[in-house]
Order: structure tokens, then C-alpha cells, then sequence
């Protein structure tokens, strides 16, 4: 059987395809069909030496380890966030040095240049431009405005209720899922399972509580997608519109055609590398999907000055220009209200649903970098899971417009096109049977082996993060945890 492989997020996983089954070369299929419809514009690489990303993203990476997740440095960096920060050139840099009174991580280059990184109030760590000792924002606390939880039941607090599980869930089969997630080789951080909205199984690794943000890296895409729902429901925008991106408005710019939707399912057509491209070269030049996080530049106006590479909706590639100018999009709208941008996701969907510990990171600018710098606790996903398990509502509050849950479950035209049934509205799909799990199930993936699987038909939500290190092992614990769930619970009537 042939195995088509894609890079999912820094960790390569054979899906398997069932084009590809009866096509021996499907990766060449797919390079020759995106050559045919290629567009004759110009690629300009990222600017600068990649070793000063390396060195950027590991100074934020080692800032967010310790001053947000509570890691100890010599734990983080032998273990997490190597996605912007490769773990064999964090050897060629100096030791991160940490000050703890100035909240800053400093990572000195080969040429003696230094790299800074520090927390900002409640906008994460932020990676500084080379010389600069401060962002070019105003930073802000953000603050819940919802109760202790310790005083509140699951799902807006942590109370949860006292007795056993529903008679039709199989208590021993849970509980030897939750052990094979835990194979020490897969550094299993937080795992949590809830069933018909209640936890059903729950674990954490060494020291690891429900309230430690983790690590979610690509999983904040899918907040971005809310986010965005949540525009859409508010009137701010039209799910099939052209994205109002201000710098698409000459006439004539072919770029004004690429819609929201398009955004949404990564299908906007504008050149970028990425490590997730079939034909991408590992020799360089660094990659600009990794420099929207690592570049400390303004990473709006950077994805928006993109040029395309095919007409929109017809090739679907994975690529961060897409979700940062939904985040793009997302200011703009809250902006023009007179709101503020920053407390926005706070008010509008987290305070809503319960989620009390997520750090949304920004670029030096201020803009959230939600491609994927941002850190959660195991509960506050598994919370998100079920605000779509519950198609958009939650404690009868519509906060999802009425279609959107199907609309982000649902494969994108584009990747159909080229018979890869595995992305929807900045969520994966399991169209290939990644998981063993219902093909209907979508999902959250994050690199360093961060999941979150939704599944409607069992009415399942199953979280699982982990310490970058372990992605390989992980991954392969979670597809036998998944099993052995899949086995303890009925399906749900509906």
C-alpha cells in the first residue's frame, strides 16, 4: 500500500491516501498540477541570516518555557519548540541566558549579535528586531472576567462532578487508553478526554497541573478560525467575501479575488515556502513560513505584500501567510469598532466558554501571531473542542454563526482537487484515516505532537499535548490511545 507523505507541522506523518493507493506517484501528481495553473511572479526570500531566526525563535521559545508554562530552562531547552528553533542549531548557539527580574531571554549568534526576548503584560513573549530593547506597542493586561473556578463546575470552572462515569462508558478501556497515551518515549504533558461534555479521563505528566499553559504551536489557527466565526456571526464580515486586506485594494491587484473562506482554507494562492510544500528543499532559502514567526517584523504587512503564485481556490497549500491574515482581518474589524484588539479574544469567545489560562503571543507590532505562538492548558482545548461539539453554541448562546462548524469540517475544493482529503477551515480532517477514528472527525494539530481530536458522532473531544521532544513517540501513543477510546465509548444518537 503507498503511502503518501505529508509534513504536518515540523513532524512528518505518513497519511494514507486512497488516490494515492492506485497512484504510485502521487507527490509528483500533485507538483506537475500546481506547475500547470503557476502563476509568472517573483519570489524574494526572507531577509536575513536564518541563524538569527534560529536564534529568535529560540530565545522566545526559552522565554515562554519559563516565564509562562513555569518549565526549567535546561528541561526546555533539551525538550520543547523546535519548530523555530531546530534542535541541532540550538548547539551552534549560546546558552539562553534568563533574567528573571527583567522577564527576558538572551540568545547570543556565532558573530556575537544577540537575540532578545521578553514578556509583554498578557501578550506572551515576543521575539525583538536585533538592537531594540522594547516592542512597538503599547502592552496591556488582559484579565478573565470570570470567577475563580475552583467555585464553578466543568465546564466554566474546574469542579468536577462527584461519582462514576456514564454506565456506557467502559471504565478499565479509558483508563488503558490514558496509559498508552503516557509512553514515556512520547513526553506526554496533559491528556484529556471529555464525553458528552464531561471528563471522562484526565492525566498529567511531571509537573504538569490542568491550569499550566502548554505549548499548542499550529492548534491556534483554529482559534483563529473562531475568532473569526465569531466576526462573522457579529456582521463584521461575509464568510465568502473578498478579504478587505488594505493592501489588495489597487485596482487591478489580482489578490482582491482571494476571499475569506479562501483564507480559511488555506487556499489563498500566495508565494510563500514552507516545509509543507511537496517539492519544498530543505538547502534553503529559510523558509518564510517559519520567518512570520521567527522575522520580529510587522508579520501582517509582510503576508499581505506576498504576490500569487495561483489564482486562489485552486491550490490548496499549507502555508502561515493564509491564518495571519485572518488574524489581519480580525483587527482590522475589531479596530474600526473602536475596541481593543488585544483583550478581544478574552471577551468574545474565552470568558464565554471557560478558558482562563491562554496566552495569545504577538510580532514586536502587536499583531497575535495565532499561526501558532500561543500556550494553553490541556482543559481550556479541551473547552474549544466542545464550544464545535456543540455546532457553535454554548450555554444557549449562539457564538458560532448557524453552518460554520460544518463549513471548518468540511474539505476545502481546492485540496479535493488534488485528492487530499485531509484539510477543511484551519482544521485537519481525518478523510485519510490518520486517526483511527470516524472520517468525520476533524481536528487541532499543533507541531511537537499537539492534538485535538473532535469527533460529533461519539460527541468526543481528546486533548493531547506534549513536549516537543517526544512528537514521534506521541503521536504513535495517541493513535493507540484513540483506539482503545474509540472502543469504551458508544456512538451517540443524534
Amino acid at each position: 500500500m503507498t503511502k503518501f507523505w505529508v509534513v504536518l507541522l515540523g513532524a512528518a506523518l505518513p497519511l494514507t491516501n486512497p488516490v494515492a493507493q492506485s497512484q504510485p506517484d502521487a507527490r509528483q501528481r500533485v507538483i506537475e498540477r500546481a506547475k500547470s495553473l503557476e502563476l509568472n511572479t517573483p519570489y524574494v526570500p526572507p531577509p536575513g541570516d536564518p541563524m538569527e531566526h534560529y536564534a529568535s525563535g529560540y530565545a522566545k521559545i526559552m522565554c515562554s518555557s519559563v516565564f509562562i508554562t513555569g518549565l526549567d530552562p535546561a528541561f526546555a531547552a533539551e525538550n520543547v519548540g523546535y519548530f523555530t528553533a531546530p534542535y541541532a542549531e540550538r548547539a551552534k548557539l549560546g546558552t539562553p541566558k534568563i533574567d528573571r527580574e527583567k522577564r527576558r531571554v538572551q540568545v547570543t549568534m556565532p558573530n556575537g549579535k544577540v537575540r532578545t526576548a521578553k514578556q509583554v503584560a498578557s501578550q506572551g513573549c515576543v521575539t525583538l528586531p536585533i538592537g531594540q530593547t522594547d516592542v512597538f506597542f503599547k502592552p496591556s493586561i488582559v484579565k478573565s472576567a470570570l470567577p475563580d473556578p475552583k467555585t464553578q463546575p466543568w465546564p466554566m470552572g474546574d469542579v468536577l462532578p462527584s461519582g462514576t462515569l456514564p454506565p456506557e462508558v467502559n471504565q478499565a478501556k479509558i483508563q488503558q487508553a490514558v496509559d498508552a497515551a503516557f509512553d514515556p518515549a512520547g513526553m506526554t504533558a496533559a491528556f484529556v478526554v471529555t464525553y458528552k461534555g464531561r471528563i471522562i479521563a484526565e492525566r498529567y505528566g511531571e509537573n504538569i497541573t490542568r491550569t499550566t499553559p502548554l505549548e499548542g504551536w499550529s492548534m491556534g489557527k483554529s482559534i483563529s478560525a473562531t475568532l473569526m466565526g465569531i466576526l462573522i456571526k457579529q456582521g463584521a464580515y461575509e464568510l465568502w467575501q473578498p478579504a478587505p486586506i488594505p493592501e489588495w485594494q489597487t485596482p487591478g491587484d489580482s489578490r482582491a479575488k482571494i476571499r475569506i473562506a479562501d483564507l480559511l482554507h488555506m487556499s489563498s494562492g500566495l508565494r510563500i515556502r514552507a516545509p509543507q510544500d511537496p517539492d519544498y528543499d530543505e538547502k534553503g532559502p529559510y523558509a518564510d513560513h517559519f520567518y512570520l514567526y521567527t522575522g520580529s517584523v510587522d508579520s501582517f504587512k509582510y503576508a499581505a505584500t506576498r504576490p500569487l503564485q495561483w489564482p486562489p481556490n485552486t491550490i490548496g497549500r499549507y502555508h502561515n501567510t493564509d491564518p495571519v491574515l485572518t488574524n489581519y482581518l480580525i483587527r482590522l474589524a475589531v479596530e474600526k469598532r473602536n475596541e481593543d484588539y488585544h483583550s478581544f479574544p478574552q471577551r468574545a469567545l474565552f470568558d464565554k466558554i471557560g478558558i482562563r489560562t491562554m496566552v495569545l503571543d504577538t510580532d514586536p507590532y502587536g499583531n497575535f501571531l495565532l499561526q501558532g505562538y500561543e500556550q494553553g492548558s490541556g482543559r481550556d482545548w479541551a473547552r474549544l473542542a466542545n464550544l464545535y461539539l456543540q455546532d457553535g453554541v454554548w450555554n444557549g448562546e449562539r457564538i458560532l454563526p448557524e453552518g460554520y462548524v460544518k463549513f471548518v469540517s468540511t474539505l476545502a475544493p481546492a485540496w479535493e482537487a488534488d485528492k487530499r482529503p485531509i484539510y477543511g477551515g484551519l482544521f485537519w480532517l481525518n478523510g485519510d484515516g490518520t486517526f483511527p477514528a470516524p472520517k468525520e472527525t476533524f481536528y487541532m494539530n499543533g507541531a511537537g505532537g499537539q492534538f485535538v481530536l473532535i469527533i460529533p458522532s461519539y460527541q468526543l473531544a481528546i486533548v493531547r499535548l506534549g513536549h516537543y521532544k517526544g512528537a514521534s513517540a506521541g503521536g504513535l501513543a495517541l493513535r493507540k490511545a484513540v483506539a482503545m477510546i474509540m472502543d469504551a465509548v458508544p456512538p451517540v444518537d443524534r
